[in-house]
Parts: C-alpha cells; sequence; structure tokens
C-alpha cells in the first residue's frame, strides 16, 4: 500500500445565502479553513437573484483559491 500527499494547485468553491451578512461569513470562515491548506482568494464572483419559493432575495458566490507561491 502506498501513501502519496498531492498539493492542491486550485480549488473553487460556491457560497450562498439569504443574506449578505451570513454569506461574507461563510466565505471568511472558508477562507481561513483554505489557509491551512496554503490557498489564497484568487478571484470571487457573485450574484443577487429573487427566490420566488422563499420571497426573498438569495445571494450567491463563487470564490477561486490558488495556491501560495
Amino acid at each position: 500500500m502506498s501513501f502519496t500527499l498531492d498539493k492542491i494547485e486550485n480549488k473553487i468553491e460556491f457560497f450562498e445565502a439569504y443574506d449578505a451578512k451570513t454569506l461574507e461569513a461563510k466565505i471568511d470562515a472558508q477562507i481561513e479553513n483554505n489557509k491551512t491548506l496554503l490557498l489564497d482568494v484568487f478571484s470571487i464572483s457573485h450574484q443577487v437573484v429573487f427566490d420566488p419559493n422563499a420571497g426573498k432575495m438569495l445571494y450567491s458566490a463563487v470564490v477561486h483559491f490558488k495556491a501560495k507561491i
């Protein structure tokens, strides 16, 4: 049985919440988690749409993490 470790070079994560403050908290928590993997934020993209089922705005974000050089 062999055991190998590979470095993560890129990681893309998706987040959503019904308010901007909660979305920001989720992203901040994941940024801290990814620091242990030596990943930094490369880019963030966000969008807001109306969710007719919930009757509220739905905030979503995509965060691209890249390895520290």
